[in-house]
């Protein structure tokens, strides 16, 4: 595996009015590598995927995408897709129409956006959909688009909030597959869900924030050891570190 660093945060925080989010976390992904983010609601996930998105800004602390600080290179949007854990689409485009808006704004040719948005498009067997309007699709419907248009531009990194919430077993199990094949390809995910058993499945490595912090991470094996229970699943490992 590749270990450049696609994900570097260092001594991050973020503090909201005196309540401190995120406390000093030091986290790295690799190219090639999938890294789960799991914790109970308040942690501080969603913070710090916010963070390394740009959408709010660190406290303190330095957050590097491809080696290159987010707050100084503005253009480094380009070096990720990103999927949040609610999609927000226009209501009145239809899918398409968005797809081919994402296409436009990341410079691709209506016929590279066409190609690249088929592939997706069959594996989701979203073919009968895209073309109405996203006020009538369901969340599941929602969420594949969202995952297509942030794969749209093949970026190095992907930053994933919550990516199964409202997608049936099957979705689910494509939506794994694809991860998979991102990271195997050389590309770099970090992953917040509460879903462990997708962490598990798909993750080659898993970090617990717990109040901000950074309790524990490293491969299944190694948080077995951690919890001294050689065969158990993430959520007794993760239930043990808790307590």
């Amino acid at each position: 595996m590749n270990k450049i660093p696609a994900i570097e945060l260092r001594g991050v925080s973020k503090e909201f009015k005196k309540f401190l989010a995120v406390s000093d976390l030091n986290l790295s992904v690799n190219l090639g590598e999938i890294y789960a983010l799991i914790g109970p609601n308040g942690a501080g996930k969603t913070t710090t995927i916010k963070m390394i998105t740009t959408l709010i800004e660190p406290t303190k602390g330095e957050i590097d995408i491809m080696g290159k600080n987010v707050s100084k290179f503005p253009v480094i949007k380009k070096d990720f897709g990103y999927i949040p854990d609610e999609p927000y689409l226009y209501p009145y485009l239809t899918g398409k129409e968005f797809l081919e808006f994402v296409g436009d704004v990341h410079g691709l040719s209506r016929s590279e956006t066409e190609h690249r948005s088929k592939l997706l498009l069959d594996r989701f067997h979203l073919h009968e959909v895209i073309n109405g309007f996203f006020s009538d699709y369901s969340r599941g419907n929602k969420q594949k688009v969202t995952i297509i248009a942030a794969l749209l531009h093949q970026p190095k990194v992907l930053i994933v909030d919550e990516p199964i919430v409202g997608l049936d077993v099957e979705s689910q199990r494509i939506t794994k597959q694809i991860f998979r094949e991102f990271a195997d390809k050389g590309g770099a995910i970090l992953l917040c869900t509460h879903t462990l058993t997708v962490a598990q499945s798909i993750a080659n490595r898993v970090g617990i924030l717990n109040q901000g912090k950074l309790i524990a991470q490293g491969h299944i094996k190694d948080l077995q050891k951690l919890v001294k229970k050689k065969n158990a699943d993430l959520e007794t490992i993760y239930l043990d570190i808790l307590e």
